[in-house]
C-alpha cells in the first residue's frame, strides 16, 4: 500500500514538471508570438483549435456532462475575466521580461487564497492576506525607483494577474457545484475566439508555416497541461503540489536566456523569493489549520 502510495505520489510531482514545463513553453510562444504578431491573431487561431480539442474530448467521453454548465452566471464571468487576462498577459510578455512576469503570474494563487472569503464565502484565512502582502513586497524589487519607476508592462501584467485571479474564483465557484472540466475549457475559449476575431480583419499579417506551427504548438500545450494539472491534482494533496509549481520561474529562466538572451536581475530573483516564499508560507498555512484526523483504535 505504501508502495503504491509512494508510486502516485511520484507520478503526480512527475506530471506536475510536466505541467509547469508545458506552462513555460506556451507562455515562451506567446512572447515570440507577440513580437511579430497582434494578439487577436493567436487567440484566434489557438482558440480555434483548444475548441476541437474539447469536442474531440466531449465525443470521447460521451457518459460525461460533456459541455453543457448550469452556473451560466459564473461562466460568463470566467469567460469575461479569461479574455481580459489572456490580452493582458499578451501585452505583458511582449513589454517585459520573461522572468519578470513569472512574479505576477505566482501573486494569482495568493490573491485566489486572499478573495476566497469575501468572494466565495469560505472561511476568512489572515495568513492569506499577509502571504499576499509578502508577495506584492516581491514585485517592488521589479521597480528599485518605486511605484515612479512602473511601466506599461506591469501595469498589464497586474491587470492580468489581477483578472486571472477572478476568473480561478470564478471556476471554482463553478466547481464546488458541478464537474464541466471540458466546459471550463470550451466556453472560455470560445469567448477569446469570438472577441478576437472582431478585430482580427485589421491586424491580420500572413503567417508561414512554422509560424502557425507554433500556434499549434500553443493550443496544444496549453489544452494538456490543464488536463495533466488535473491529474496531478488527484494524486497529490494541493499543498504539495502548489509549491512545485513555482518550478514554472525555473523553466522560464531557461527559456528565457536560451531563447530570447535574457538574463533576471539581482531584483527578479529577491522577488521572486519573496513570492515563492509568500506561497510556500500560504500552504504550509493550509496545511497546518487543517484539522487532524486520529485513526481508530
Amino acid at each position: 500500500m505504501t508502495r503504491l502510495a509512494l508510486s502516485g505520489a511520484t507520478l503526480g510531482a512527475a506530471l506536475i514538471l510536466v505541467y509547469t514545463g508545458m506552462m513555460a513553453a506556451a507562455d515562451g510562444i506567446t512572447k515570440f508570438i507577440a513580437g511579430g504578431y497582434a494578439a487577436p491573431q493567436l487567440f484566434v487561431l489557438s482558440s480555434a483549435l483548444v475548441l476541437l480539442f474539447s469536442l474531440a474530448g466531449a465525443r470521447a467521453d460521451a457518459k460525461g456532462p460533456g459541455l453543457r454548465v448550469r452556473s451560466k452566471k459564473a461562466m460568463t464571468i470566467r469567460a469575461v475575466l479569461t479574455v481580459i487576462a489572456s490580452l493582458a498577459f499578451f501585452q505583458a510578455f511582449r513589454l517585459l521580461p520573461f522572468a519578470d512576469v513569472f512574479l505576477f503570474i505566482g501573486l494569482i494563487p495568493l490573491i485566489a487564497a486572499a478573495l476566497s472569503g469575501p468572494v466565495l464565502g469560505e472561511t476568512p484565512r489572515p495568513g492569506a492576506w499577509a502571504a499576499l502582502a509578502l508577495g506584492v513586497g516581491g514585485i517592488l524589487f521589479l521597480m528599485p525607483g518605486g511605484l515612479s519607476g512602473a511601466q506599461a508592462g506591469h501595469a498589464w501584467a497586474l491587470l492580468a494577474a489581477v483578472s486571472g485571479c477572478g476568473s480561478m474564483l470564478a471556476a471554482r465557484a463553478i466547481a464546488k457545484v458541478e464537474r464541466a472540466p471540458l466546459a471550463q475549457v470550451f466556453w472560455p475559449n470560445a469567448a477569446l475566439m469570438v472577441v478576437m476575431a472582431l478585430a482580427l480583419p485589421f491586424v491580420w499579417k500572413p503567417m508561414s508555416l512554422t509560424d502557425l506551427g507554433w500556434v499549434g504548438a500553443y493550443a496544444a500545450a496549453l489544452f494538456a497541461a490543464r488536463y495533466i494539472v488535473a491529474e496531478a491534482l488527484r494524486l497529490l494533496p494541493a499543498y504539495v503540489a502548489t509549491p512545485l509549481m513555482n518550478l514554472q520561474f525555473v523553466w522560464m529562466v531557461v527559456i528565457g536566456f536560451l531563447v530570447f538572451g535574457e538574463v533576471p536581475t539581482l531584483g527578479t530573483w529577491a522577488g521572486v523569493m519573496l513570492v515563492v516564499g509568500s506561497g510556500f508560507w500560504l500552504v504550509l498555512e493550509e496545511h497546518l489549520s487543517r484539522p487532524r484526523v486520529i485513526p481508530a483504535e
